[in-house]
């Protein structure tokens, strides 16, 4: 099964769209240029300043808009000069991007790396130039990194086991089979969130109140590639009672699966980001829970470091996180999720990080009220 599984992998690949960068001024003619300019380095408009590369627009919402947004406010408010990139998942455009901005004499480079050997190919071109990096949400494996921003992501992985555990105790199934439906093999945060839920689960298998059932990492966060995925898990292993979901549009490529079967709402799946379409799943019924991490704290954290070095200042954080191939250790600013249910999905909303008009259309105002989203 995991042979014809592995096979399922995305060929081609994303189409770029140019949106063009805006200037808007700054003391002494430093530009504040903001993007989203997606997979152009030809976009890269300034000579000065700190450089964002982000990773896609596809795996998740955050990229696409939330990150940009909090980011942009950020380095508005401190008036320094940046420039936001969006990679769109191609790993060649993600260092030529990076190379541009390097030539054009920007001073601070904060990437969210497609996988390692990209990053720390960016990285080195970067400390070769004097210029310092920051690892944003996910760690450069063996990169060297000066700083790394990011969630306590066992804990993630772990919140997300507990709680899929807490929906399965409520339907009352015993020894329910579990599936796993994992993130990227190159993203050292998939194998992090996997390291915390596997720590957990692997407790219910050991002790006989699970079943462990097929398990498969989903190449580049793919959610089309994990629908085809877990469609062939579902039809080897048509028992699956739970899925761990490692986010939000894995969770949903898996319900749309259940829906086809009949089966959306009774089968129990994960997910993490709290997106707009994993909440609504939730008010639906037909997601068990989503991981909520405030990406407005990190971009502000991130964005905070960021400023420092360019105006030559070296923070020294109080975490450091010991980077698991090449043993050095890297300053960390870690910050903690918070496991998002029917219970309590409206914190979400109440925190700013999801618009109810949005959240509540016209298919899910019933259940917004019900959750005390919207009156």
């Amino acid at each position: 099964m995991r042979k014809s599984l592995a096979t399922l992998v995305t060929a081609g690949l994303l189409t770029s769209v140019m949106l063009t960068a805006c200037d808007d001024g700054g003391e002494d003619g430093a530009a504040g240029n903001v993007a989203t300019t997606s997979g152009g380095s030809e976009k890269v408009t300034g000579n000065d300043g700190i450089a964002v590369i982000l990773p896609d627009t596809k795996t998740s919402q955050r990229w696409s808009t939330d990150d940009p947004k909090y980011l942009e406010a950020a380095f508005k408010k401190a008036n320094v000069p940046y420039q936001i990139f969006n990679a769109e998942g191609d790993k060649n455009e993600f260092q030529r991007i990076a190379e541009t901005a390097l030539d054009k004499g920007f001073k601070v480079l904060m990437i969210v790396s497609l996988d390692s050997v990209s990053g720390k190919a960016v990285i080195q071109k970067a400390h070769d130039r004097k210029v310092p990096v920051i690892d944003y949400d996910r760690l450069t494996l063996n990169g060297g990194a000066d700083y790394y921003v990011s969630f306590d992501n066992q804990e993630v992985g772990r919140l997300q086991a507990k709680e899929l555990e807490s929906c399965l105790k409520a339907k009352e199934v015993e020894k329910p089979v579990i599936a796993e439906l994992n993130g990227s093999p190159t993203d050292n945060n998939a194998t992090l969130f996997k390291e915390g839920y596997d720590a957990y689960l692997s407790t219910m298998f050991n002790s006989g109140r699970a079943v462990q059932g097929p398990d498969q990492f989903v190449p580049e966060w793919d959610n089309d590639t994990g629908r085809e995925i877990f469609a062939l898990m579902l039809k080897q292993f048509p028992n699956i009672n739970g899925v761990l979901a490692a986010n939000d549009g894995l969770g949903n490529a898996a319900i749309e699966v259940l829906r086809e079967k009949g089966l959306a709402g009774k089968v129990q799946v994960t997910g993490q980001d709290a997106t707009t379409q994993g909440l609504q799943n939730i008010l639906a019924g037909e997601q068990c829970m989503t991981v909520y991490k405030d990406v407005k704290s990190e971009a502000d954290a991130a964005a905070d470091l960021a400023i420092n070095l360019y105006q030559n200042k070296k923070p020294q954080l109080k975490d450091k996180l010991k980077d698991p191939e090449s043993g050095a250790y890297i300053q960390f600013r870690k910050l903690a999720p918070k496991a998002i249910t029917i219970k309590n999905v409206k914190s979400v909303v109440e925190a700013g990080f999801v618009d109810p008009a949005a959240l509540c259309t016209a298919k899910y105002r019933k259940a917004c009220r019900t959750a005390g989203i919207i009156k």
